[in-house]
């Protein structure tokens, strides 16, 4: 596969796709097809006109030189925090202010109702904030109990 193209950055810092006939497209955009589901599976490099130029089936299928590289720009790009405990909720009815600990750091948000919760699977939920900011709490399970504690009080 990493034949077929060559990934990398210009004096612009844009990520920059050479094709394996010669063809060259600068300021291409990684989009992950299933960002929470499958974040590793189907990645496509979009041009600056929003068409498709190349699609990565698996990113583990690539070298490390244009993994890293469309990992950084999708790095740059998503932000979608982790929620690793719910150190406390300010009330049980909804707008509430949430106290939690994320993979980025510490911070509050408010939910502004339980519709704001999405279940994904059975243990994967996404949280959406008053601001369109969404948590990811990648299982439910994985959490200390208080912190299910305090989530199942919204469930």
């Amino acid at each position: 596969m990493n034949d077929a193209f060559s990934l990398s950055r210009d004096a612009f810092g844009r990520l920059v796709l050479r094709e394996a006939d010669g063809s060259c497209h600068a300021g291409v955009v990684p989009v992950r097809a299933f960002p929470i589901s499958a974040p590793d599976d189907g990645v496509s490099l979009l041009g600056t006109d929003g068409r498709e130029r190349l699609w990565i089936e698996h990113l583990s299928a690539l070298d490390d030189a244009p993994r890293d590289l469309v990992e950084e720009e999708l790095a740059a790009r998503e932000f979608v925090p982790q929620i690793r405990t719910i150190h406390r909720v300010s009330s049980f009815f909804t707008p509430s202010t949430w106290y939690v600990a994320t993979d980025r750091g510490e911070t509050s948000f408010v939910l502004r109702g339980e519709e704001a919760i999405r279940r994904l699977t059975r243990n994967m939920l996404l949280i959406a904030d008053e601001n369109g900011v969404h948590y990811l709490v990648r299982d439910v399970d994985a959490l200390d109990p208080a912190s299910r504690k305090l989530l199942d009080r919204f469930m």
